[in-house]
């Protein structure tokens, strides 16, 4: 990639890096809503940007997490692509979720973190706390890729797979 050629955000959001998330990341913005936060977070984790990742850990929820723990085995970890299902928040009580498939490459498998992430706000920012795991299913051959290049799963991302 030419270095003048702006970098996608890994939100998924059609815009540029710089424009989209990075602004949460160096801490010029706070995301306005949980969504927002949870694409930001999503996109921390792909650029490792493990900093981001702890300040926006509720304080309450970290449970020793560091940013040692963070970058551990990052560097094996291909994101592919995110999936919001679903988004809900209610700022009156100051509670939100974000239930979400994130796709990744691992030791050539394909899987995600399918989840259902709860956040608090305080001082209003939004903070992640915890989450609800469940089980996701791979795409089917002729569904639409993970990666939302537009292509059939069978012809993009399937391929990654051993």
């Amino acid at each position: 990639m030419n270095s003048d050629t702006p970098l996608s955000c890994p939100c998924d959001k059609p815009s540029n890096y710089i424009d989209c998330c990075q602004p949460y990341h160096l801490g010029h913005k706070s995301a306005e809503n949980v969504e927002s936060l949870m694409r930001s977070r999503y996109s921390a984790f792909a650029l490792h940007e493990f900093q981001y990742l702890l300040d926006t850990h509720h304080p309450d929820y970290i449970n020793g997490l560091t940013l040692q723990v963070l970058a551990k085995g990052a560097n094996e970890t291909q994101w592919l692509g995110l999936d919001v299902v679903q988004s809900r928040q209610d700022p009156s009580i100051g509670t939100g979720t974000v239930t979400f498939k994130a796709w990744y490459l691992n030791e050539g498998h394909i899987d995600a973190i399918y989840e259902c992430s709860q956040f608090k706000c305080i001082d209003g920012n939004w903070y992640y706390t915890e989450g609800e795991q469940q089980q996701a299913q791979l795409p089917k051959r002729n569904d639409k890729c993970i990666c939302h290049s537009g292509k059939k799963f069978k012809a993009c991302c399937m391929k990654k797979q051993f």
